[in-house]
């Protein structure tokens, strides 16, 4: 076994990260004046993106319905559905936990827009009424670059900047709101929503939508993307890419096209949503659309796209992220004490050349539906779409190996 992969990593997220590059397909929206500008102040966000008008909850629901925005941050829910399923409105939470290895579109937009996602977020609280307004970072160049603009708004003195602990798990909206409560950073056992507690959260990305959606009128929002999934979205784009980094695309572009502007090596795989998303090899036509990976089998999830060419050993890219996810959980509930270990033992010893791909098979049944929270089904969704593209990968451990080594173009935390 290689070192890479034998490295484990079980540690919390690191707790900062350097500024990543930014670039659009079309013309940007959300990374508007970010080419020209390392961080849009107060001055510089207004001159960039114009006043933001005033609005009411009628007329926000009507642009929502309209725009059909989708939360950013991995499950995907609507955002107009969530605000009518709102039971009284305390509070407006910012999730700013990226907890993805790979993705960097939140953080991008807290450190280096920030107005933009205070705009958005005292936006929803206005309109559903709430009281206060918290953005929840994990990371201390997010807190500092919010903070000051805070600071620099006179509408802000009902938001605050919470920091809660990294974690992959923590950034989950439950372990969420239970850390800002003072509690431990996982989710409680029992499925409860945070719109029965008359909580609106949603992420960085999803409320900075609504600031752009605000300005442009459902119209001018709809002149980007398609008709039924109208705007543009963030990706981070990594792996065996020449241009990695934070990515605005309009709706519905060809996933070749984003291959091509990053300088992707031809592509033995890529991973689309990160870590709770799935494995694919590239389809020519693929939509970046929820339409359309939803017909290829995928999801938007995180916002992560990660491009895995012909010289890694991509079993051994899987067996290691295996790895992580099993250690990344709370181990509070029996799908994340025993299954996903097990399940990464599995993919490890195929690895390794041993027969266990029924094994894999067992262990993820016995994994799905059964958690505390939805990480353990997000990992099997990798773990199984991966070993399903790498059959033939499989195959050839099975009588000596692929000959690659493991270059960690998934990348973990350690």
């Amino acid at each position: 076994m290689t070192d890479l992969l034998h490295r484990q990593a079980t540690s919390a997220l690191p707790t900062s990260t350097p500024p990543t590059p930014s670039w659009a397909i079309g013309t940007p929206r959300l990374l508007a004046g970010l080419d020209s500008a390392g961080v849009l102040d107060a001055r510089t966000h207004l001159a960039v993106h114009g006043p933001l008008p005033a609005t009411d909850l009628g007329h926000l629901l009507g642009l929502l319905d309209a725009a059909h925005i989708a939360g950013r941050g991995g499950a995907g829910f609507d955002l107009a559905h969530k605000i009518r399923a709102l039971r009284g409105a305390r509070e407006v939470i910012v999730n700013g936990c990226e907890s993805e290895p790979g993705s960097h579109k939140d953080r991008t937009l807290l450190t280096r827009s920030p107005h933009l996602v205070l705009d958005g977020a005292l936006v929803l609280a206005s309109a559903i009424g709430a009281r206060t307004v918290t953005v929840a970072v994990h990371d201390p160049g997010a807190a500092q670059a919010l903070r000051g603009a805070v600071a620099a708004r006179p509408d802000s003195r009902h938001v605050r900047v919470r920091m809660v602990p990294g974690g992959f798990v923590s950034g989950e909206a439950r372990a969420l709101i239970r850390a800002l409560a003072g509690g431990p950073a996982r989710p409680p056992g029992r499925q409860t929503h945070s719109t029965d507690k008359g909580i609106l959260l949603s992420n960085a990305e999803s409320v900075a939508q609504v600031a752009i959606l605000l300005r442009l009128g459902s119209h001018r929002y709809g002149s980007s993307g398609t008709a039924a999934e109208p705007g543009t979205t963030l990706l981070t784009v990594g792996g065996a890419v020449t241009r990695p980094g934070v990515v605005e695309i309009p709706l519905g572009t060809p996933l070749e096209i984003v291959l091509y502007a990053a300088g992707s090596a031809p592509p033995q795989a890529v991973v689309i949503g990160g870590y709770h998303g799935s494995w694919h090899a590239p389809p020519p036509g693929l939509l970046l659309s929820r339409a359309g990976l939803a017909a290829a089998g995928g999801s938007f999830g995180a916002g992560v796209l990660l491009v895995l060419d012909q010289n890694t050993c991509a079993l051994g890219e899987l067996a290691r992220v295996a790895r992580w996810l099993a250690a990344q959980s709370t181990k509070q509930c029996g799908p994340c004490r025993f299954g996903l270990p097990a399940l990464a033992q599995d993919v490890v010893a195929l690895y390794r050349g041993a027969p266990a791909e029924e094994a894999a098979h067992r262990h993820s049944r016995a994994v799905l539906g059964r958690g505390a929270c939805h990480h353990p089904d997000g990992a099997v969704r990798f773990v199984t779409s991966g070993l399903r593209l790498l059959r033939d990968e499989v195959q050839s451990h099975r009588h000596g190996g692929c000959g690659r080594p493991i270059l960690g173009q998934l990348p973990v935390t350690s």
